[in-house]
């Protein structure tokens, strides 16, 4: 049992990474969602717009007990304001692909030939990137016994640069494919270039949500 088990009964940190995991469940979905769009299954991307709501609602439920249980700890071995900023770049990953699993819901858009492969590569790095995070995040309650210092504390700031350029890597890839995308508008209606953009913009709302929950832990790593 570790000190703040045995000064407080429980730590927020364990439901902490059980937020991070419910979270990258949901953006485990992103990848269907991406494919059952290329292969034009609409009645599945329902589906799993359903399964990411779920998981989104889940996620909300591990969120609002950890809130209302802090406020009563007097003591905690981080600041905060850096553990509810953490939790809230978590649960803006999963609105966000709650908006991803939407925008594919409410219009039937299909992805040009041309655009399908790129669009793969960039949800796969889309998903790297909050794996990182989730790689980073299941080390919270180590740091919790070492108070957020030593080796383990080296080892998560390391994982987090790494995230910075998992993130920097997806911004790379989205950059190339609207530059093809707009290579090919002639071929493209109006409409679908609009919903292209949205589909691109929550895609990368994600891995930027994922990025700054990294940076909320190194803010948690790294004191004054």
């Amino acid at each position: 049992m570790g000190l703040l088990d045995r000064l407080f009964g429980k730590t927020p940190f364990g439901p902490l990474v059980e937020h991070t995991r419910k979270v990258h469940e949901c953006v485990r979905l992103v990848k269907p969602l991406a494919e059952a769009l290329i292969n034009e299954d609409y009645e599945k991307i329902h589906g799993l717009q359903d399964e990411v709501s779920r998981l989104e609602y889940e996620a909300d439920k591990i969120k609002h007990a950890i809130r209302e249980e802090l406020p009563r700890r007097v003591f905690m071995p981080v600041e905060k304001e850096d553990f509810y900023e953490f939790l809230a770049c978590q649960d803006k990953i999963a609105d966000d692909v709650e908006d991803f699993a939407v925008v594919l819901l409410i219009r039937h858009t299909k992805v040009h030939k041309d655009l399908s492969g790129e669009l793969l590569e960039f949800v796969g790095q889309v998903i790297r990137v909050s794996e990182t995070l989730l790689n980073a995040g299941e080390h919270l309650l180590e740091l919790v016994e070492t108070a957020f210092g030593g080796v383990e504390a080296e080892a998560v700031l390391e994982r987090v640069r790494q995230l910075g350029e998992e993130e920097w890597k997806a911004d790379r890839m989205q950059r190339k494919l609207s530059v093809h995308m707009y290579e090919i508008e002639d071929q493209l209606d109006p409409m679908t270039i609009v919903f292209y953009e949205k589909m691109l913009h929550e895609l990368s709302s994600i891995a930027n949500a994922a990025e700054n929950a990294g940076d909320q832990l190194r803010q948690m790593i790294i004191k004054d």
